[in-house]
């Protein structure tokens, strides 16, 4: 695991922030792993559904680039002033199960000034249940 504390990356808090840790970090890709619970957004009897999977590659993203910020600026910009949209999400299946253990690997694939397209494999134990592809752009220019 990675020795860095999420909360300095990404201003998700309570039932919002679901990375559980981190396992890589860098400019170009980020892994980050994440536990199933019942207190998850979109929670439902047994599991949650695979829309979730889009919030976790989104976050995972979100650290990648605020750990950038850190590097740069000796400080997180507190990861305000960032828009979000899906290019692309493919599911494989119809809910993961409550307990879950979730690894997450997004890398960058597109950069262009404050522009950014990263890609994201998500996968319960081997299995891929989820690619995900958001754009992120800074919405307020510093």
């Amino acid at each position: 695991m990675v020795n860095i504390h999420i909360k300095e990356l990404l201003p998700h808090r309570d039932g919002m922030l679901l990375v559980d840790g981190l396992m890589k970090v860098n400019r170009e890709e980020a892994v980050s792993r994440s536990t199933v619970r019942e207190d998850w957004p979109l929670a439902e009897g047994e599991g949650v559904n695979p829309l979730i999977l889009i919030e976790l590659v989104a976050q995972t993203a979100g650290i990648c680039i605020g750990w950038e910020e850190l590097k740069k600026k000796g400080k997180n910009t507190g990861g305000m002033g960032w828009i979000a949209g899906v290019k692309v999400a493919v599911f494989h299946g119809k809910g993961i199960p409550l307990g879950s253990r979730i690894t997450t690997h997004v890398r960058r694939t597109f950069d262009f000034e404050d522009c950014h397209e990263i890609s994201g494999t998500v996968k319960v134990n081997e299995d891929i249940v989820g690619e995900v592809t958001v754009q992120i752009v800074k919405s307020v220019p510093e």
